[in-house]
């Protein structure tokens, strides 16, 4: 680690990177928020999960559906796959051209998305058009000049969130923390039909409705490890699992006394991950600020991004100059044992290996042909 703590780097890149804003730590401060959505985004690519994610969606709440909550991610099962060959589509890459070879999308009232603009940026996990049944979502394979078009489940059945906040010059901790906290804990809890209940004796009781209206009961990690194992999907339906992310030196964390924001969300999702100092510094030292040659084309996406220009943005979840998405998928792929080092586990106590494999259990589960 290149730097004393996150502190020390905010500072680095506010004097640095983002020496044009107005305020430039709260500038380099929310572009370290955007870089641990990066980093999550890029670990579950690097888990296969590719197909099922979507960003930035709007998620219901469990039998409440007028209420909806956008989450950084969410996977759903994929229904059907199918790819198209864009060695001949001249760019832009738009949702248009794609369906003159997906018949099935023929009459469909297609969204005005770019999957690839022009100018080399593609849109990770585009929306090219919104069905009852579920999205039908595209990315681009530059390496094969294909898309990847898939059909999901309009259901999740894991949502991932990322939470992050700075401390003000003078102060000890983030004026905005604990709302932080119990926004994303509240909806941890609202949005999957598996609840949570506290005994009076300390320990939290799973209460689940079944399809044939039966109730199952019995110990949160009891019950919660049986939906997941469960072959027939439709046993349980709307049931999500939760994991949440945070990241910001002690603000949130501290290994010897996690604080209170921490301790709420913890008690909300069923997983909660802390990518460390070390993992996120690593992260912006090593691939974005002094990067080796190789990756030269990510360094320079990433500060391309940040000029003080509006609409010059190729660095995010969601939009990612070409190039350095290539680049990113490979060197994540090779560091993948690094990569979940990153990443402490702070409940519950499970190794990041059950995580990936309990994902991988969902993604694969049958859905009805709706």
């Amino acid at each position: 680690m290149s730097y004393a703590s996150i502190d020390a780097l905010q500072r680095m890149l506010a004097d640095t990177v983002f020496s044009y804003a107005s305020d430039r730590k709260k500038a380099a401060g929310r572009a370290l928020g955007t870089l641990v959505e990066t980093v999550t985004f890029y670990a579950l690519r690097t888990w296969g999960l590719s197909d099922n994610v979507v960003i930035e969606r709007r998620v219901p709440e469990f039998a409440n559906p007028i209420i909806h909550h956008n989450v950084e991610f969410s996977l759903h099962p994929v229904r059907r796959r199918h790819e198209v060959d864009v060695s001949e589509i001249a760019p832009p890459v738009t949702a248009a051209k794609i369906r003159r070879q997906l018949p099935f999308l023929s009459g469909e009232k297609l969204k005005p998305v770019q999957v690839l603009t022009s100018n080399g940026i593609k849109r990770n996990a585009a929306v090219l058009v919104e069905r009852d049944v579920g999205p039908v979502v595209a990315n681009i394979d530059i390496v094969r000049d294909r898309a990847v078009v898939c059909e999901l489940a309009t259901q999740p059945f894991a949502i991932v969130e990322c939470k992050r906040v700075g401390v003000e010059e003078g102060m000890k901790k983030g004026p905005q923390t604990i709302e932080k906290a119990k926004q994303g804990a509240y909806v941890a809890r609202s949005v999957s039909s598996l609840q949570k209940v506290r005994l009076r004796s300390g320990q939290f009781h799973g209460f689940v409705e079944k399809e044939d209206g039966s109730l199952r009961t019995g110990p949160y990690a009891e019950v919660l490890r049986e939906l997941i194992e469960q072959d027939e999907p439709t046993g349980v339906p709307d049931f999500i699992l939760t994991v949440g992310v945070v990241s910001n030196h002690g603000n949130w964390f501290t290994s010897d006394n996690p604080n209170k924001e921490l301790r709420v969300l913890s008690q909300s999702y069923d997983w909660l991950l802390f990518l460390t100092d070390a993992g996120l510094a690593e992260f912006i030292d090593g691939l974005l600020l002094d990067p080796p040659v190789e990756l030269t084309p990510v360094g320079d996406a990433f500060r391309a991004s940040y000029t003080g220009k509006k609409g010059v943005n190729r660095f995010t979840k969601v939009r990612i100059d070409a190039r350095a998405d290539l680049l990113l998928r490979r060197w994540f792929r090779e560091h993948r044992r690094d990569v979940e080092r990153w990443f402490n586990v702070i409940s519950p106590r499970e190794s990041l290996a059950t995580l990936r494999a309990d994902l991988w259990r969902l993604a694969e589960k049958r859905v009805s042909d709706q």
